[in-house]
């Protein structure tokens, strides 16, 4: 995979809707608990968040409502973590108008698995659309090296579609790589598959990087592969090869294919694995057991540790290692995106190294 141009003012850009993310302390279910933890949240921010921790220029595009004090958290949220955010501002039209989605999560405890709900009426970002940011001085003027569309902000409205379009075909326009995590959501999908299957497909022919797990792969692309799920994933991997394969024969303008490979063993222990294809190179990391605080965000980390790692010029079994490594670390916070402190934390994460360093 070939390494981003120098010279960019934007190591990575995201379109995203950005909303908040309500849990229940101490792993509680929360039909049961009365008090909770509030964060900000996005699938696309949790991918820059890696870059942006380790010190790379992010740039976010969304959308904000306005005289929100929702919209303040949110903002603060990404200067925290060290991002520039270019947005619109939406009036929110009275009580029954525009609001921030609200995710509201139990992230499970042993035997007990994680349920999520998603609150998306009337969310801001469904606005968002490709007239709203002048992208010809983004990535031309600007510059960017990666721009990473997921299909969560993709499928959110047709205008989004319309939005990550146009940022595909700009960012092919001025030489930026363009990532495509497919991201499937069931529910987004309904009753809109024919529709969906056209956008994707589109996006992932303008793909340089195209990212998701056996499932995504299949429902999104309509490539046959491995059932999702089950035990012994490790004895799979050949079939999650033929899949890949299967996949760049259809998308041969892509230079680098990635898929995560996730045994649940309880909601505490996963078994976590990698598959990559760099050119007509394969690196796997066979799936290993990992803790598991919080398993959301864990596949956006392993994307944005991707990002990184092309950004930095990494390659074959580096690449792949420091990606999985990326996953591991995300699990491992409450937050549902990753805060690496330096490569070096995420280098021993890697190697299984969990000493105590003093």
């Amino acid at each position: 995979m070939r390494r981003p141009d120098e010279g960019k003012k934007w190591a990575l850009l995201v379109p995203t809707s950005m909303g908040v993310r309500i849990t229940p302390e101490n792993s509680q279910p929360v039909y049961c608990s009365d008090r909770f933890v509030m964060q900000a949240t996005s699938a696309e921010t949790n991918v820059a968040s890696i870059m942006s921790y380790l010190g790379l220029p992010v740039k976010v595009l969304t959308a904000f409502v306005a005289d929100s004090p929702i919209a303040d958290f949110i903002r603060a949220n990404l200067r925290s973590r060290g991002m520039t955010v270019e947005a619109k501002t939406v009036e929110q039209g009275g009580p029954w108008g525009y609001r921030h989605q609200f995710n509201i999560a139990d992230s499970g405890y042993g035997v007990r698995g994680p349920r999520v709900c998603n609150d998306r009426a009337g969310e801001v970002g469904r606005t968002l659309d490709a007239c709203d940011f002048d992208l010809e001085r983004i990535f031309g003027s600007e510059g960017v090296g990666i721009v990473h569309v997921s299909g969560l902000i993709a499928a959110l409205s047709e205008s989004t579609g319309r939005l990550c379009l146009a940022a595909v075909e700009a960012a092919r326009r001025h030489g930026t790589l363009v990532s495509f995590d497919l991201n499937y959501r069931a529910s987004f999908w309904k009753g809109r598959e024919g529709e969906l299957r056209e956008l994707f497909t589109r996006l992932a022919s303008g793909a340089d990087i195209l990212i998701g797990n056996e499932e995504d792969y299949q429902l999104c692309l309509g490539i046959s592969g491995p059932e999702a799920g089950g035990r012994d994933i490790a004895s799979k991997i050949g079939a999650y090869r033929d899949m890949v394969g299967r996949v760049r024969e259809r998308f041969p303008s892509a230079g680098l294919f990635a898929a995560t490979l996730r045994q649940v063993e309880d909601a505490g222990n996963h078994l976590w694995g990698g598959l990559m294809l760099d050119g007509d190179s394969w690196h796997e990391i066979l799936p290993r057991r990992i803790g598991v605080l919080d398993r959301i965000g864990g596949g956006d980390g392993f994307v944005g540790g991707l990002l990184y790692g092309v950004s930095r010029g990494f390659e074959g079994d580096r690449l792949l290692s420091f990606a999985w490594a990326c996953g591991a670390l995300a699990a491992t916070f409450a937050t549902d995106y990753a805060q690496p402190c330096d490569e070096a934390q995420i280098l021993a994460i890697a190697e299984g190294n969990a000493r105590v360093k003093r």
